[in-house]
């Protein structure tokens, strides 16, 4: 199964294959707004695993750039298999 690590606290959280990580991020104490990829609030730094996450959003593209650096938005991402560390 999946696991969402939280660098800043060290909690893990184990989450089915393809599930958001919205609401694990925002219980660890990311803050989110609109949860819709424009506000840029729940921006992460993705510190291990960027690949075991879904590909970059439109709505991420449009906020961050590109997708080569090591941010993403909480909101848009999608945990597809093995572990995720992340640093907010």
């Amino acid at each position: 199964m999946p696991k969402l690590i939280f660098q800043d606290n060290g909690d893990e959280v184990e989450l089915p294959e393809d599930a958001p990580i919205a609401q694990s991020c925002e219980d660890a104490g990311v803050p989110f707004a609109c949860t819709e990829g424009v506000c840029g609030t729940c921006v992460i730094e993705i510190v291990e695993g960027k690949e075991n996450l879904t590909p970059p959003t439109q709505e991420e593209k449009d906020f961050l750039g590109d997708g080569t650096c090591d941010e993403r938005l909480a909101c848009q991402c999608k945990i597809k298999c093995g572990n995720v560390k992340i640093k907010f």
